[in-house]
């Protein structure tokens, strides 16, 4: 028996592929997202990436796959892809189960397990769901980088921008941080108003900011920006009782200023994670 776990972002995807031993064996591929691509390039990537490190020894095949864009009208177009990969490439293979769920779910299983709480997802974007132990109970909108997305790496990227042109920020790291990445702010402007993937750029100030966290106006920037994450999102679920559960790199790499956020917002973090994956193999081993 072969259990295969994936978590999928845009950029890439981490799968766990666990014999009966519970031996684990670890792949890196790129990333799948089917909003943003079609079932052949789908095909692709498991015939090249993940397949070519799968045999035809397992007597059963079950694959929990975890995604950005995985939503409901978004499943048959992901089911029909993995099936066709994996009867064309191994054909001796008995028909794998195949569970397609979201992101979000991905960060409720891995940081509450089968327990009651509040998951969040820190990465360039930013969601929450409040969740029952099984399944997603509640979720407040994310609404994107430009709506909404507080805490997320996009949004404190908003932030820091507009704080070191508008004097908020010493002038100094406005002209520091302009020597460093070689920018101007005629190409600011043109990376987040006219180029493709403005959140992504947005959310790569990260890499200036987590390096001046001795500047205290930056510092309490960041704390804000968590802050509005927890009065926005977290409060509808009128929880504060429940711990709350993060998984991603802004999460991750700005602990201290969330654990100062969270406390200042009545809240208590519980784990605190930069990737599920290994909480999501410790969620499907338990079962």
């Amino acid at each position: 028996m072969l259990t295969i776990i994936a978590d999928s972002g845009s950029t890439k995807t981490d799968w766990a592929l666990i014999d009966t031993d519970s031996t684990v064996t670890y792949i890196h591929t790129q990333g799948m997202n089917p909003v943003l691509m079609t079932q052949e390039e789908i095909e692709r990537i498991l015939f090249e990436e993940l397949l070519p490190n799968i045999d035809n020894r397992p007597s059963s095949v079950t694959l929990h796959f975890y995604g950005a864009g995985v939503r409901g009208e978004q499943i048959p177009k992901m089911l029909t892809a993995f099936t066709n990969a994996f009867h064309t490439s191994h054909p001796m293979l008995p028909t794998p189960q195949f569970t397609f769920s979201s992101d979000l779910l991905a960060a409720a299983r891995a940081v509450c397990g089968r327990n009651e709480g509040i998951a969040c997802i820190l990465g360039t974007g930013a969601n929450s769901c409040l969740y029952d132990g099984e399944k997603i109970v509640q979720n407040t909108p994310a609404l994107g980088f430009i709506l909404g997305d507080e805490g997320g790496g996009a949004s404190l990227g908003k932030r820091f921008l507009n704080a070191i042109f508008k004097g908020e920020l010493p002038a100094a790291m406005r002209d520091d941080y302009l020597s460093t990445t070689g920018l101007t702010l005629a190409d600011i402007i043109q990376k987040v108003y006219r180029e493709p993937m403005p959140n992504r750029f947005l959310a790569s100030t990260s890499l200036y900011i987590g390096t001046h966290l001795d500047n205290l106006e930056l510092r309490r920037l960041i704390i804000e920006n968590f802050r509005l994450f927890f009065r926005r999102n977290l409060l509808p679920y009128q929880r504060k009782d429940l711990p709350v559960g993060v998984v991603g790199s802004i999460g991750w790499h700005y602990l201290e200023q969330l654990q100062e956020a969270a406390k200042a917002e009545g809240f208590s973090l519980g784990t605190v994670i930069k990737s599920p994956i290994e909480g999501l193999i410790r969620f499907h081993l338990s079962a």
